[in-house]
């Protein structure tokens, strides 16, 4: 029964996440993607709730649904358009795309679904952090320390570009 409520929960968590990305695609005012896209990564770290990952569902609220969210926010209020409405208008590539997304989808459902699926013979570990803490910084340290800088370098860009157009005294 239990795996029962879990396919549910999964199923659930899939449409959340599909639906929501979708809507950060689809919709002509940013402001409306970026709380959709919060939703996205909200209902990614429940998928990582469900497969025992507890810090990494965590790091994912925090890192994307917080902070990344948080900025692309601020970056898209900082830009100033006459018109929210209109800040995302869809072009005719949308029309083109759509179908073949479609496609595409269904074609790797069929091989999915044709797929001869392995059950791993490891068991999960009750711990996530303590197996992922000796590789997050032996084996991919570098990584790790490249991703830092460049949020880093990110970050003061954004405090750099207002500085400027504050010191400019341009508020367009």
């Amino acid at each position: 029964m239990e795996n029962l409520y879990s396919l549910m929960a999964f199923i659930l968590l899939s449409a959340i996440v599909l639906g929501s990305a979708l809507l950060v695609v689809t919709l002509n005012n940013l402001v409306h993607s970026v709380l959709w896209l919060i939703v996205t990564f909200i209902g990614i770290a429940g998928v990582f709730l469900l497969l025992n990952a507890d810090f990494v569902a965590a790091v994912q609220v925090l890192v994307y649904a917080g902070a990344v969210c948080i900025m692309v926010a601020f970056g898209v209020m900082l830009i100033q358009r006459t018109n929210m409405e209109e800040s995302n208008p869809v072009n005719g590539r949308f029309k083109i795309a759509a179908p073949i997304v479609g496609a595409l989808f269904i074609l790797i459902g069929v091989f999915a679904a044709k797929a001869k699926w392995l059950m791993a013979g490891t068991e999960v570990p009750s711990n996530t952090v303590q197996a992922l803490a000796p590789i997050l910084l032996t084996d991919f340290v570098i990584p790790f320390e490249v991703a830092a800088v460049l949020l880093t370098v990110a970050l003061t860009g954004a405090l750099v570009l207002v500085k400027e157009v504050r010191a400019n005294g341009d508020r367009s």
